[in-house]
């Protein structure tokens, strides 16, 4: 089908002019772009930390870590950098971990395989917890019963259950609890959540957000220590609440890989999507509903956790949508699309891009008028749309472009300042039961095979 469309040119005459559908329509989205314009800020805030001359030897913060493995050593090496911040003792249920601490801190650093005695003491402020997620409700209800403030590495819980006993045990002790997605301590992430709350996008419809990898290693087919075994590892005791099985190296260092002891790919990468989004959109809820599709699509090794995972969520009337592939590399990024424009996230950099909502051109659908029903319209249209000329409005494409950005080191740089202030952290226990119950739905669902809601009243997950 071709349409007939009428123009007025730099006079008042009309022309006619015979287009198909798709050129018209093309003509519109061409006359749109014309109208942007990029804008380029390349300047964030400054980092938060100060200097170590800002902190005073009396406000010291001594803290103990639990686990010292990948991400645990991570923390630990990153913590003691801090300003005012002090190790005092590392606990770790393989010997070689022990090793590793005091190469990271100080030769003589106290070592442990029991974590209460982390707890025991007294001149340790706080707690950094990098263990199992089957381990995470454990030694957080441990430690805030203890009077520790806990840091502990996402997602906060290994079920919902368990979050719930945290949350309970968080509130009734008074004690800071900061989950570790560092997401909600990003700049990027920060100057996307201030122009969403001025009213940027307009009417919020839509939220996309995607992360994959491609690697054996991303896919956490990481290497057993060569020396591992019953005799430096207290097994018995990592199995923790999980079944009993034979030693298994693998296990130890894959646990993500098992339901048992891990909560897959959506308790290591959806969490920090779902936790970025609730932080920038001001989401303090859990997900209302749940519905996943995925599976073992590449690494057969034995794992019982799905490898790609799609979720879509109802976050009230929101409809979110959120995808994770362990077997195509896709770089994080987030698309929150509303009625004036669509705002793209990435780790380093946003951009804004703006839409009128309004018809650039007469409606195509004048196409199916008579004719002279037809150009009257198209006539009547640009006489009340078309603007004078040199009067076009211009909208600018806004790109916000940071530097290399660690959002690992401030964000324990908050959790450090709240043991030593007393001010409350955004990513409370609170918030991490709630992003943490967004992974729990997304694994439940695909389990079950079926949709999947959040019940407030009994505080369980519903088929």
């Amino acid at each position: 089908m071709r349409l007939l469309v009428n123009s007025r040119d730099m006079g008042d005459t009309v022309k006619t002019h015979k287009w198909s559908r798709r050129e018209f329509v093309g003509m519109g989205a061409a006359a749109a772009g014309a109208s942007l314009a990029a804008k380029t800020i390349v300047r964030l805030s400054p980092d938060p930390i100060p200097s170590p001359q800002a902190v005073s030897a009396s406000d010291r913060v001594r803290f103990g870590i639990i686990g010292v493995g990948m991400q645990g050593s991570w923390l630990l090496s990153e913590s003691i950098r801090l300003p005012g911040v002090e190790c005092a003792a590392a606990c770790d249920l393989y010997d070689g971990r022990h090793l590793l601490a005091r190469e990271i801190v100080r030769a003589d650093l106290p070592v442990t395989r029991r974590y209460q005695a982390l707890l025991d003491d007294k001149d340790i402020d706080c707690i950094v917890a990098a263990v199992p997620d089957h381990w995470h409700k454990q030694v957080v209800v441990d430690a805030v019963n203890a009077g520790k403030d806990v840091y502990c590495e996402k997602p906060m819980s290994h079920s919902a259950a368990d979050g719930v006993a945290m949350v309970d045990a968080a509130k009734k002790t008074g004690r800071i609890v900061q989950i570790g997605s560092q997401r909600v301590t990003s700049q990027i992430c920060a100057k996307a959540r201030e122009l969403i709350a001025q009213g940027t996008l307009g009417d919020l419809t839509f939220v996309e957000g995607w992360l994959g990898r491609n690697d054996p290693t991303g896919a956490w087919q990481y290497p057993p220590p060569p020396d591992l075994s019953p005799r430096n590892l207290d097994w018995d005791t990592w199995l923790g609440s999980a079944p009993k099985r034979p030693f298994d190296p693998n296990v130890f260092a894959r646990w993500r890989c098992w339901k048992e002891y891990g909560t897959g790919v959506a308790g290591d990468l959806l969490v920090h999507l779902v936790s970025g989004m609730m932080f920038m959109l001001g989401l303090h809820q859990p997900p209302t509903q749940a519905s996943s599709v995925g599976g073992i699509r590449r690494w057969k090794d034995g794992r019982n956790m799905p490898d790609v995972h799609a979720v879509i969520y109802y976050y009230g009337e929101l409809p979110v949508c959120m995808r994770l592939n362990l077997g195509t590399a896709m770089p994080e990024t987030y698309r929150f699309q509303g009625s004036k424009g669509v705002l793209e996230v990435t780790g380093s950099s946003l951009s804004y891009t703006p839409q009128t909502g309004k018809d650039s051109s007469p409606s195509y659908y004048a196409g199916s008028f008579p004719r002279a029903m037809r150009e009257a319209y198209v006539a009547k249209w640009h006489q009340e749309n078309d603007p004078k000329p040199g009067e076009a409005p211009l909208l600018e494409t806004t790109a916000i472009s940071g530097p290399d950005y660690d959002d690992v080191r401030p964000h324990l740089w908050t959790f450090f300042e709240a043991v030593r202030t007393r001010n409350p952290v955004v990513e409370d226990a609170v918030f991490g039961h709630h992003a943490a119950l967004a992974c729990h739905m997304a694994n439940e669902s695909y389990f079950r095979r079926g949709a999947v809601s959040w019940d407030e009243a009994s505080k369980t997950i519903k088929g």
